[in-house]
């Protein structure tokens, strides 16, 4: 049987045992140590002080006219949780002594709180350095003035010497994923303002809402008009409706529950799509138009297979397994997924892939979830020679995914973007989320459950691991 078949078909073709070709969970999550003490060796070599490392020219790329740690700080929790201990102390000294952020630079307010200020929280809560947090800190408060717009929506840029800011438009997922970071701050310091002023970001996103619960893609900080009416799931609103759920759980804002029950009512109503194919009915999440809910787009990807991980965090177990199950299709389709593609076709639409994380993100949950005997996953998958446990079905996934990502993109110095899945020619880029987000989220779907409590976080959009409130 093919391997480009949907997953319940998959595993009628896979052995017996729980993984593949007699490797353990304990070997799988070694090899994912090893592969990422490969790609920091290759960072360490050509790109240390600098943002990232460009695998293929064996240099280096920074954001801004100056560096600002991308890689060392969106690094340094996955470095703990694996045990790298000696690499996370020697790292962590290096920021604490090196990294400024007085800098006469413009920076994007979303990608640096969510890599940096994120990052720099999550290690300062593994370690208790509190360099760590005094960064932080310093970093939050040169942020602040991206809110001094008329609605209190986020500019999308701030000079961090002068406050200057830029970018008068916006998307939900820039607006709206912020409040982990700056409310853990707010916790942190004892400084509610760093609260107050992202928690007002999110709620107005949902307040610009149409009559039918959905929201556009673009939208101006200054009017609160939108100026792209497009709704779905994917890049430029993804985060958003994540961080609705989220804040909820991590924060226990009621007021957040309120708003990402709502949402989802009304993604589940006019975003989802169901498309009949020989192997059943799939469950698919397109575009549509938000103030009608008229079907824009049929296409989805690998910024949306994130959603599967919200949806079983959310307890809606049944459509994140098939959700599931529709983003691996995507994946197998090509041994590797795409950035976009039409799923009413299965034909590409975006053919890149940037070392994306999301759908092992979505892996990790289910395999969790079924892990504790959630209600809503089957306990054993039937097949014909017998049956598998639903957990075991899940570790297999992330097993393929994880041999196709080394065959791929492993190159002599780190890992490599591909310009296409179908070719798979590859880039000369590796981003920081590498080591924040792909490669963790790897390691802890194969590493003991001891390793990191699932129970006791929440991860921010970059996959770095923040403690709920007690």
């Amino acid at each position: 049987m093919s391997r480009r078949i949907i997953f319940l078909l998959i595993i009628s073709a896979l052995p017996p045992a729980n993984l593949q070709a007699g490797v353990s969970q304990e070997q799988l999550a070694a090899q994912v140590r090893s592969e990422f003490l490969h790609a920091w060796s290759g960072y360490k070599k050509y790109a240390w002080g600098h943002d990232d490392l460009k695998p293929l020219s064996k240099s280096y790329h920074d954001w801004y006219a100056e560096p600002l740690l991308m890689t060392p700080v969106d690094a340094l929790d996955t470095m703990i949780l694996m045990g790298l201990k000696d690499e996370a102390n020697h790292t962590r000294e290096y920021i604490a002594k090196n990294l400024s952020f007085d800098k006469d630079v413009y920076v994007q307010n979303f990608e640096v709180t969510i890599r940096l200020l994120g990052g720099l929280l999550s290690s300062y809560q593994l370690t208790g350095d509190k360099r760590l947090l005094h960064l932080a800190e310093d970093l939050g408060n040169r942020l602040l003035p991206v809110f001094d717009s008329p609605t209190g929506l986020p500019y999308r840029y701030v000079n961090l010497k002068t406050g200057k800011v830029r970018g008068n438009i916006t998307n939900p997922a820039e607006a709206g994923t912020l409040l982990i970071e700056f409310g853990t701050l707010a916790r942190l310091t004892h400084r509610p303002v760093f609260y107050d002023r992202a928690k007002r970001a999110l709620a107005d996103i949902y307040k610009r809402r149409s009559p039918i619960g959905l929201v556009g893609t673009w939208i101006n900080v200054e009017t609160g008009a939108w100026t792209d009416t497009d709704s779905h799931i994917s890049g430029a609103i993804d985060s958003y409706y994540e961080y609705l759920l989220k804040c909820w759980l991590l924060f226990r804002d009621e007021d957040c529950h309120g708003m990402w029950l709502d949402s989802i009512g009304a993604i589940n109503k006019f975003l989802a799509d169901e498309v009949r194919t020989d192997a059943g009915l799939e469950l698919w999440f397109g575009h549509a138009e938000m103030n009608t809910g008229k079907r824009a787009a049929t296409t989805y990807g690998a910024l949306d297979a994130f959603f599967p991980a919200a949806l079983a965090l959310s307890g809606d177990l049944d459509r994140a397994r098939r959700l599931q199950e529709s983003s691996f299709k995507m994946w197998i389709k090509h041994d590797i997924e795409p950035e976009e593609i039409n799923y009413r076709t299965m034909e590409i639409v975006s053919p890149g892939y940037p070392l994306r994380p999301e759908i092992i993100e979505s892996t990790y949950y289910l395999y969790h979830y079924a892990s504790i005997g959630s209600p809503g996953l089957p306990t054993l998958i039937k097949r014909p020679d017998g049956t598998v446990s639903s957990s075991a079905a899940y570790l297999q996934m992330g097993q393929t995914m994880f041999e196709d990502f080394v065959k791929y993109c492993r190159t002599d110095e780190g890992y490599a973007a591909l310009k296409s899945v179908v070719t798979k020619e590859k880039s000369d880029s590796m981003q920081s989320f590498l080591f924040a987000e792909t490669f963790k989220y790897f390691y802890l779907l194969f590493a003991s459950p001891k390793t990191l409590n699932f129970d006791k976080v929440i991860f921010n959009t970059e996959a770095h691991p923040i403690r709920r409130s007690p």
